[in-house]
């Protein structure tokens, strides 16, 4: 099991950016791969990105492409997710999640850290 706790959200004007950090403690972080997922009001949850155990592949929702980057430092044990030109539809709760495995459900998830984009 591995704990997570994110961080770097907040509020930010239509155009902005944010940096958010997802910090690893317990297993090894480099055994797992990670990914953010987002959930906004009255809405389901939905996966951002993820990335794999050593950085490479990648994959991005449609709706980020271009405008967010999914990243790791194994070395520091943390995750990253730098978000690009947001825009207001990109107010929600972020999650970051990860998974021993590289297909199936993600295991250990942190609190989340809120990020909300005013227009």
């Amino acid at each position: 099991q591995v704990q997570l706790v994110e961080s770097g959200g907040g509020l930010v004007q239509a155009g902005g950016s944010l940096r958010l950090s997802c910090t690893a403690s317990g297993r090894s972080f480099s055994d797992y791969s990670m990914a953010w997922f987002r959930q906004a009001p009255r809405k389901e949850r939905e996966l951002v990105a993820r990335i794999s155990r050593n950085g490479t592949p990648t994959f991005y929702a449609d709706f980020v492409k271009g405008r967010f980057t999914i990243s790791r430092d194994n070395a520091k044990t943390t995750g990253y997710l730098q978000m690009n030109s947001l825009t207001p539809e990109d107010t929600a709760l972020y999650y970051c999640a990860a998974r021993l495995t590289t297909v199936g459900t993600y295991a250990d998830w942190g609190q989340g850290t809120q990020v909300t984009v005013s227009s």
